[in-house]
């Protein structure tokens, strides 16, 4: 796989008079790993939930793949994996219905073969047939994290995805990302925890008030202190 697996050009969403976003354009390669970081507000959250086709924006393009989102929705979410601030979970079904739900969505080949190798990577197989609203706030992004693999997308999306794990969790997610890097697939992700997103990027791009305000690739921090210094000279900007 040698194409841009996401693009995106001069993308902009306002919400009444207010901006979102404005003017955002970036390109993702496969096996690179992004983390997308910025103070709160500053329009990660809507930018991912533009990608993920959650969120139409006013102007701009997006390319999964060589797919264009808004031209071809459904096409698009086929090549995605995606972690948000919600679980998209049925609450009242167990975690095996859910995913079962999903597979069938995506058309899986044998799809319980394929629930339990998930369940198995994220740690969960043994709570499949637990009611989701009965696990713990960690076991259901564990859960969100299966679903996000099921299918074996091209490009993983993840808003804040470190909330309500503890380390161990956490460190499988890092695995999972690391794994995707290693297998050619585009990972873009949100994270306010920068020491441990930054451990594992290629590249960081800081967005502050809807903008893009810096884009640097890993040769441009030597370690987080160092990125650090270039943040806060970042938010210190008027």
């Amino acid at each position: 796989m040698s194409e841009t697996l996401i693009a995106v050009e001069n993308l902009d969403k306002t919400f009444g008079a207010r901006w979102a976003l404005r003017g955002i354009s970036f390109r993702v390669m496969p096996g690179e790993i992004v983390a997308l970081v910025g103070p709160n507000g500053a329009g990660k959250t809507t930018l991912l939930r533009a990608l993920t086709t959650l969120a139409r924006p006013n102007a701009g393009k997006i390319l999964i793949g060589k797919i264009p989102l808004m031209q071809h929705p459904n096409a698009a979410r086929g090549a995605l994996g995606f972690v948000g601030h919600q679980t998209f979970m049925y609450d009242d079904l167990t975690a095996f219905e859910n995913l079962t739900f999903y597979a069938r969505l995506y058309d899986l080949p044998d799809a319980t073969a394929r629930i339990h190798a998930v369940a198995q990577r994220v740690g969960i197989a043994h709570r499949l047939n637990d009611v989701t609203r009965t696990l713990s706030r960690g076991l259901q992004q564990r859960l969100t994290i299966a679903r996000m693999l099921l299918h074996e997308p091209a490009v993983l999306l993840l808003d804040e995805p470190y909330t309500g794990l503890d380390k161990v969790a956490a460190d499988m997610l890092d695995a999972i990302m690391l794994g995707a890097k290693n297998e050619g697939r585009a990972v873009l992700f949100s994270t306010h925890d920068l020491e441990r997103g930054l451990a594992i990027a290629d590249r960081a791009i800081i967005m502050k008030n809807g903008r893009i305000v810096h884009d640097l690739p890993r040769a441009d921090w030597r370690d987080l202190a160092g990125f650090m210094q270039i943040y806060a000279g970042v938010l210190g900007d008027k």
